[in-house]
């Protein structure tokens, strides 16, 4: 332990902690622009200066050690104009016009200029030349308001191993972006979001499609339905000034009515359905690898000419089988792991299985045809929005989800439209594609699709329900970036005598970062898994990178926990138990799990891309 005095006021902290974050032990703010929770301090932007006794110049506190002795001083004078210089400094070549920028109210820039009390700027010179990047599906870029802060640059090297974004040329001349100062669309980007999420500017945002979805609702035509991922329940109240991890799905369910939307239908529905179709898909592929005798463990193989055709039948052989519902996780693996693209689950997303589902066997109850039907997805994702532009997503003949807004845009939109959040009711989905289980709740954090498909699985070979308290996994709950558990398989039915006495070895990783960690481990045969579930954002889908800023651990800890409350108070708390689903399999999907007809609608194959 090492101790300092801050202001005058004595703390103590381990060694190796910075002057950041000594200062926050003991109540003092220093303002950022470049640091990223958790990720190297580039000390780049210089706003965290503070003055350290006995150093000649001033020292950013985000890459700068506490040592024992040392005197800091957070707010002299001195301090305060090096602040204030540097950031009307940044203001004087910011692109902003923030009167309708989209970050508006929600950007660190501005709030700090607030903060230091600048009211003009006192430096005239040339700004940043602007130019608008829309190449890809999800993400958009502007160029003349990026202030070099490098958060994209490190969340995407770090946190994600893409590498899409680095800086380009040198001094005013400097450009954050791809290689060549290129669009976005030249490189090997997963459309994550997590650069958009972290930006504290407006330099990258979701592509904004919330006009796309008030002309839908305006042609009198149109059957517009709503979709809402669980994550969204437990992050949307921030948009309304509630604590992280408030549980809003009542009043959500009552905004999107107010909204106009025909019907408000839940992404758990098809997350049970999920489940029920990777579950089976598990145990094949365990079946095929482990009713020979063999472990099956470790055996990839590489992609044959059916795997790259559209619709290929599902092959269940290669084992670990890995989960296939985080779109940015799939692009990762086409882009950099073309080789484990068999080990991919065929299971479509939550949300491109509800779009599939919604535009058949829903427009078939109202006697509609699937063009229709509107199917508008709420998610916490920006790759999502790339994910349903994908060429094979049209099972029902037409784009099966035709526009996806984020959290944040979803809080726009009810913003827009002058609905007072707090006061609405709380009011219950629509039947029969709003009707979840517990176990579809916890798709948004990360685990909880590895503990549902566990869920489901163990009880369907054994007769029993999952020996566990409270139905949960453990060891693969938390913020761990990965996590491993076993389970052992014993008393199994008859005709699943080949799991009898296997230990099933699973994994989880979330962010790519450790995604990539779990993939060398494999590759090397250092470790050796039947399962892993991969989520491209830290924490899951509630820290996604659509979800309102800004998310850190202790924001990721706290929607993590609502997600768990909702599920342990839900009256089925296992997929399979879903009646409403159950009912879709009876009437619809008739022959049955991994039959002909969910194969079409709900399985989808994958492509190997070139990185560049």
């Amino acid at each position: 332990m090492i101790s300092l005095t801050i202001n005058n006021n004595p703390v103590e902290v381990s060694e190796g902690t910075t002057i950041l974050d000594a200062a926050k032990l003991c109540g003092m703010r220093i303002p950022t622009l470049c640091y990223v929770e958790g990720l190297k301090a580039v000390g780049a932007c210089r706003v965290c200066v503070v003055e350290v006794k006995g150093a000649r110049n001033l020292i950013a506190s985000c890459s700068m050690p506490a040592t024992e002795g040392m005197e800091v001083l957070t707010n002299t004078r001195r301090v305060r104009e090096a602040r204030r210089t540097v950031v009307e400094l940044l203001l004087s070549e910011h692109n902003g016009e923030c009167q309708t920028c989209e970050r508006n109210e929600d950007c660190e820039l501005q709030a700090l200029a607030a903060e230091l009390g600048i009211r003009e700027i006192s430096y005239v010179g040339e700004k940043t030349r602007r130019r608008i990047d829309t190449s890809t599906p999800a993400l958009v870029r502007d160029l003349g308001k990026c202030i070099k802060c490098r958060r994209c640059v490190s969340v995407c090297l770090e946190t994600q191993h893409v590498g899409a974004l680095f800086p380009q040329n040198r001094g005013f001349e400097t450009v954050i972006g791809p290689a060549f100062c290129h669009d976005l669309n030249t490189v090997a980007c997963v459309q994550c979001g997590q650069c958009a999420a972290v930006c504290p500017v407006g330099a990258i945002i979701e592509k904004d499609q919330i006009e796309d979805v008030w002309k839908a609702l305006d042609k009198p035509d149109n059957h517009v339905v709503v979709q809402t991922a669980p994550a969204i329940r437990a992050a949307l109240g921030e948009c309304f000034g509630y604590p992280p991890g408030t549980l809003v799905t009542g009043k959500m369910v009552a905004a999107l009515r107010r909204l106009g939307f025909h019907a408000v239908f839940d992404t758990n529905f098809t997350a049970d359905l999920t489940i029920i179709e990777e579950s089976n898909e598990l145990l094949m592929r365990l079946k095929a690898g482990l009713g020979a005798g063999d472990s099956g463990l470790g055996k990839t193989t590489s992609p044959s000419p059916e795997s790259r055709t559209p619709n290929p039948e599902p092959r269940f052989s290669p084992l670990p089988m890995f989960t296939s519902c985080s779109p940015g996780w799939i692009k990762f693996l086409e882009y950099f792991h073309p080789d484990l693209i068999p080990n991919l689950s065929t299971c479509k997303s939550p949300q491109q299985m509800f779009g599939a589902v919604a535009k058949t066997y829903y427009a078939s109850k109202l006697g509609k045809r699937p063009e229709q039907i509107v199917v508008v997805s709420i998610m916490p994702c920006t790759a999502k929005k790339s994910e349903c532009q994908r060429p094979e997503m049209d099972a029902s003949g037409t784009r099966d989800v035709d526009v996806v807004l984020t959290t944040r845009e979803l809080g726009k939109m009810i913003h827009a439209a002058g609905i007072d959040f707090d006061a609405l009711p709380d009011e219950e989905m629509d039947a029969p594609l709003g009707l979840s289980s517990g176990a579809a709740d916890i798709f948004a954090n990360t685990g909880g699709v590895m503990e549902a498909a566990i869920r489901t699985a163990y009880e369907v070979v054994t007769g029993r329900e999952l020996p566990l308290k409270g139905l949960h996994v453990a060891p693969i709950a938390g913020l761990s970036g990965v996590k491993e558990a076993s389970l052992k398989i014993e008393g199994v039915k008859p005709e699943w005598k080949f799991l009898e006495g296997v230990t099933l070895e699973v994994a989880v990783a979330h962010g790519l970062g450790n995604a990539e960690q779990v993939i060398s481990s494999i590759k090397s045969g250092e470790k050796q898994y039947h399962f892993v579930e991969v989520m491209a954002c830290p924490g899951g889908c509630i820290g996604g990178g659509g979800q309102p800023r800004y998310t850190n651990n202790k924001v990721r800890q706290a929607r993590i926990e609502a997600i768990y409350r909702e599920d342990e108070g839900k009256k089925f708390r296992k997929s399979h138990e879903n009646p409403a689903v159950m009912q879709l399999y009876a009437d619809f999907l008739t022959d049955g799990p991994l039959g002909h007809r969910s194969h079409e609608l709900l399985h989808t194959s994958y492509t190997p891309r070139d990185k560049a």
